[in-house]
């Protein structure tokens, strides 16, 4: 090779072969790919550095909360030189990081099978032969072999180029395919997108074929220049992420005042430092949640589980419940909202008959129908046109070539046309090709019946009117004079304005023997008549609109973020409910930061824009204090995604750029499963919340009951032994703590607007709240602790008697408040409360091993307990219950303050909807 060439799209595409070496007539030989391949490494975007599982769980175990537990386990090792305590922390820290380590896993598995099942060949001309290799093993200098439905393999510049067009949206944002030419461009500053010779890696073919001289692979193509820029992109802590570390401090200095003031009041009273220890040592186990940890990672994995079964992969388990925090959604267009399938939905005759097309993208189902039911259908020289001129097929719904094409070839199928059978009767003799100069397409087509010649012609409207001096009614040819030019422009414009994209199909038979020359074909496609003009668009997704209209019932905005035209956006806006003003790109240009940021959350239509306007709207969105969830499938929309709180990328349209970048990804591109994974999160936190309402509520009573032993100098300041709190700690952390991950979500999770995004995880309200529950179960355990012996003198010669009964009745509390928690302001006494199945069964079995611990002599010994009466059980779940009592008397103080507060104006979190301001609107 003689040296690689810079800026290949301002030379002929000769010298660019010379520069690089190549014979464009038959490619490399075997030896120049093989020296090619060590010099440039494989044509692979690189991957990100690969993290050792030891570091991986070494991250995992860096957690506040994990290492305060570590240092727990410690000290109790060193201290009390017992195993019990030291070994079930231990048992949890290692239970927490394998739920962590084994999710993440699957979400990298599951991304790789994503990678493996795309496309990765592609066909080259080696040695003068073609051959199919994979896309990994190309060099610059090859020579690669494209058509219609091809992925072009790496950057190149096009030896030949005969109709070609291609998608370039995953690199340029630019939805509509870029027609390409072969001859060298003067501009040596073009932007990529108007480098017409040039085709880029990871763009689509809609149309036509291609010889492609590569000029660069791997990281030095143009994705792989975006792909160096995601280094640069922060990634931000989730809200979770936040939350549980606010609360491992709120602990940490709760534990250390608590044992503080137990230190002071043991050393008043003249305890052993020893003995001191040891209690500081339980109290500490007992107010960390040592099990919060194992289960926040728990709940995470079991939801990001029926999310895969939903059509969303999460890549980190704490993303889980960042969507269900979010309030804000910014989503593209195509493909998420839309079908990504062209459907015409308007077809309008030049007589002035207007039909309605149904059926949505490519499937064939679906009927053309009058509104009058009168008006005939349209003659089949407009269907036949529609076939003949166009160059993309269907077959079982699935489309190859442009999208747009093959709308006309479904409106043709269902105008009674059979288009293979058409195509294979009517030979294509000669064509002029779509050019965006001239803007319409003709071809020239001899049926096999007949020697006459057939021009067919579809362009633009005002271009294919242009050319046209008939049109074509029920009872033949009418002339096209200027009176029927007006109705007919009015009537394109109509579409217009309703977002759709027009077209118009012309034809006629030629009189004369057909030119050989380009000029000449391109005059003999005049004189047309006119046949139809016809209505197109994305249509949306069905489900889509439900989905929309349940995130703003849940206090969530969409925003609609695309590279497609204001007009056509605002329709699809308007047929979805979205609501906002509508802008273009260019009215982004003329804001500033501060601007857009007291814009943003009223934008609903965002057209015409580039991946820099995409970064800013997430930016000043979260600039206000919003949690914003973006989605995205191309290349420049990777660090928008990596700069959202929860970046969204398409499993089948995206590239692998997007999905690195991303922490969740949609098997299904299917907005709806974006509006039920925030459902899904939000489930998640409620979730995760009630099990720290549940372990505060055990660590307050916990505390309380120490601090008043040892204020007031009962049960010698420690009324539990060390291996009761850890018994308690374990039956509570265990299979019950894990059924409250599992609970179903509240039916109306999605009709309460998002939590603040700063809102701690121990509002002042809970506090309040855990702190009574806290107290009551502190003052109904000594009420028992100290007055058992009283109540039951028959029993009190024994020495464990008062502890034991108090003992139980601290475990019954703990079985009442997990019925209590599962709602902040719903009662117990619904049939909600039974749809849990795993909670009873946890809660008959920790009742079960209570009454075994205490009634068995052989666990006698072990926990220091004594068998009770059935009076004695009777009295402990007596007491228990009180703090359900308590709870459901502050409840329905609650749910009367919201009635009345609901009936003196706006429900909290609503906000005034805008209306579009936009172009169509």
């Amino acid at each position: 090779m003689q040296q690689q060439i810079k800026s290949p799209w301002l030379f002929p595409a000769a010298e660019v072969a010379a520069a690089l070496g190549t014979a464009p007539e038959t490619g490399l030989d075997a030896g120049e790919v093989r020296d090619r391949e060590e010099r440039y490494g494989p044509n692979s975007l690189a991957e990100g550095k690969r993290i050792p599982a030891w570091r991986k769980v070494l991250r995992l175990l860096s957690d506040r909360l994990t290492i305060i537990l570590i240092i727990a386990a410690v000290i109790s090792a060193v201290v009390s030189r017992e195993w019990e305590t030291p070994v079930v922390i231990l048992l949890v820290i290692i239970l927490n990081t394998a739920l962590n380590y084994v999710q993440e896993q699957r979400a990298e598995n599951s991304l790789e099978a994503l990678r493996n099942a795309s496309v990765d060949s592609c066909r080259v001309l080696r040695s003068g032969y073609t051959t199919t290799v994979e896309r990994s093993e190309l060099v610059p200098g090859d020579v690669v072999l494209l058509e219609a439905g091809d992925s072009v393999p790496a950057d190149g510049r096009l030896l030949e180029a005969v109709r070609l067009q291609v998608a370039e949206a995953a690199l340029t944002g630019e939805s509509k395919p870029t027609n390409k030419i072969t001859a060298p461009l003067p501009d040596a500053q073009l932007p990529v997108a108007d480098r017409t010779n040039l085709l880029f890696m990871d763009t689509d073919v809609t149309r036509g074929r291609a010889v492609l001289l590569v000029t660069a692979t791997g990281m030095d193509t143009q994705i792989g220049t975006i792909a160096h820029l995601l280094g640069s992109t922060t990634e931000e802590k989730t809200t979770l992420q936040r939350s549980i570390d606010q609360l491992a401090r709120v602990l940490t200095y709760i534990a250390f005042a608590v044992v503080a003031l137990v230190f002071v009041l043991g050393l008043l009273r003249g305890d052993s430092w020893e003995d001191l220890f040891l209690t500081a040592v339980s109290l500490a186990v007992a107010t960390i949640p040592e099990g919060l940890t194992a289960v926040v990672a728990f709940t995470l994995a079991m939801g990001a589980s029926r999310l895969a079964a939903r059509g969303a992969i999460i890549k980190q388990l704490a993303a889980v419940e960042t969507l269900g925090s979010t309030s804000q959604i910014c989503t593209d267009k195509t493909g998420t909202l839309t079908l990504n399938e062209m459907t015409v939905r308007r077809l309008y005759s030049p007589a002035g008959h207007r039909f309605r097309v149904t059926g949505n993208g490519y499937s064939t189902d679906g009927k053309i129908l009058s509104p009058d039911g009168r008006a005939a259908p349209l003659p089949a020289d407009a269907y036949l046109a529609m076939a003949l001129c166009n160059d993309a097929s269907v077959e079982d719904g699935r489309l190859t070539g442009d999208p747009t094409e093959g709308a006309l070839v479904v409106l043709a199928e269902k105008g009674g046309i059979d288009v293979a059978g058409a195509r294979a009767t009517h030979r294509r003799l000669a064509e002029v090709p779509f050019d965006s100069d001239y803007k319409f397409m003709a071809t020239f087509n001899r049926a096999d019946d007949g020697a006459a010649v057939s021009c067919n012609v579809k362009g633009a409207p005002g271009v294919v009117l242009d050319r046209a001096t008939f049109l074509q009614t029920r009872d033949g040819l009418v002339p096209l004079d200027p009176e029927e030019r007006a109705r007919i422009s009015r009537d394109v414009e109509s579409l217009a304005h309703a977002g759709l994209r027009t077209m118009a199909v012309a034809g006629r038979v030629l009189d004369a023997p057909l030119p050989s020359s380009p000029d000449g074909l391109f005059a003999e496609a005049a004189n047309l008549v006119l046949y139809a003009v016809v209505g197109i668009l994305d249509p949306p997704r069905q489900e889509a609109a439900e989905a929309i209209a349940r995130a703003r019932s849940a206090g969530i905005d969409v925003h609609m973020i695309t590279g497609d035209h204001l007009v056509t956006a605002s329709a699809i806006a308007r047929d979805l409910g979205i609501e906002g003003r509508a802008a273009a790109g260019t009215a982004l240009d003329a804001m500033d930061d501060e601007q857009l940021r007291e814009e943003a959350p009223h934008l609903g239509v965002l057209a015409r824009v580039s991946p820099e306007h995409k970064i800013r709207i997430v930016k000043a969105l979260q600039a206000d204090g919003y949690i914003v969830a973006m989605t995205g499938d191309g290349v420049n929309d990777a660090p928008a995604l990596k700069r959202a709180d929860i970046g969204i990328a398409m499993g089948i349209t995206g590239t692998d750029v997007s999905k690195g970048a991303a922490k969740m990804i949609l098997t299904d591109d299917n907005f709806a499963t974006i509006v039920a994974a925030v459902e899904e999160g939000r489930g998640i936190y409620d979730n995760i919340l009630k099990f720290v309402r549940f372990q505060l509520t055990t660590a307050w009573g916990f505390v309380l009951i120490f601090l008043a032993a040892a204020a007031f100098g009962f049960a010698g300041g420690a009324p539990f032994t060390a291996l009761q709190i850890l018994w308690v700690n374990i039956i509570m952390d265990g299979p019950p703590a894990l059924a409250l991950g599992v609970d179903r979500t509240d039916p109306d999770v999605m009709k309460r607007p998002p939590r603040p995004a700063a809102e701690p995880l121990l509002t002042g309200r809970r506090i309040a709240v855990l702190t009574l529950l806290g107290i009551v179960m502190a003052a109904g355990t000594c009420t028992v602790l100290v007055n058992a012996p009283r109540w039951f003198p028959e029993s009190a010669g024994s020495a464990n008697f008062a502890t034991t009964m108090a003992f139980t009745t601290f475990v019954f509390y703990q079985v009442f408040n997990l019925l209590n928690v599962r709602s902040e302001t719903g009662t117990v006494f619904t049939l909600r409360t039974f749809t849990n199945r795993a909670i009873w069964v946890s809660l008959a079995a920790v009742v079960v091993l209570q009454v075994l611990v205490v009634q068995l002599s052989v666990f006698g010994g072990l926990f220091d307990t004594v068998p009770l009466t059935s009076a004695q059980w009777l009295l402990c779940f007596a007491v228990g219950a009180t703090v359900l009592v308590v709870s459901e008397i502050g409840k329905a103080g609650q749910r009367l303050a919201a009635r009345r507060r609901s009936g003196t104006g706006k429900a909290p979190g609503t906000r005034p909807s805008a209306s579009y301001q936009g172009e169509g609107l």
